[in-house]
């Protein structure tokens, strides 16, 4: 089999420069790239799904990623992979604790079907620690996120923290 096409799923609450690296080497590999934004019932996002449609969208452009189409989803991920005709999920790890989980998630999707794969990519060093979480806490208090993402989601953090503090951005 050869593998044209993936999916880059997360919750992207909001996109990080870390997640923009995976995407860009991501793009190197794959002919296609489908970014697929889950609504976890899991976890309680800062911004509404169509939000960081709409963020990770400008975001890609900020920093210059063409090509790169960006769909939300909930259910399961190998329904939506399938849904749009991909060979491979893709997935980046940043360290030893993401491997646990992601490996578990890679053979849940194996066996849920064995026709997609799921391809890892390594951070690069310089964000092994950047995680959305860590964005949004800092920017909450008022710090500098800008070598964290692009300034229109650091823009978005500052819209959203004025609105939930009833304030004016």
């Amino acid at each position: 089999m050869t593998i044209t096409s993936a999916i880059y799923p997360g919750s992207f609450d909001p996109i990080t420069y870390g997640h923009i690296d995976i995407v860009r080497r991501a793009k190197k590999l794959f002919s296609s790239l489908l970014i697929a934004i889950v609504a976890n019932p899991n976890k309680t996002p800062l911004f509404s799904i169509d939000e960081r449609v709409a963020i990770t969208e400008e975001a890609l452009k900020e920093v210059g990623i063409t090509g790169v189409e960006v769909i939300s989803y909930d259910g399961l991920l190998i329904d939506c992979a399938k849904s749009y005709g991909v060979d491979a999920i893709v997935r980046g790890l940043r360290v030893n604790s993401d491997f646990d989980y992601e490996f578990q998630m890679a053979l849940t999707n194996r066996d849920l079907d064995s026709d997609i794969e799921t391809v890892f990519f390594m951070t690069a060093g310089r964000y092994s620690f950047l995680a959305s979480s860590i964005v949004k806490e800092v920017k909450r208090y008022g710090g500098d996120v800008s070598s964290f993402v692009p300034k229109c989601v650091e823009q978005a953090l500052v819209r959203k923290f004025a609105e939930l503090n009833g304030k004016a951005a």
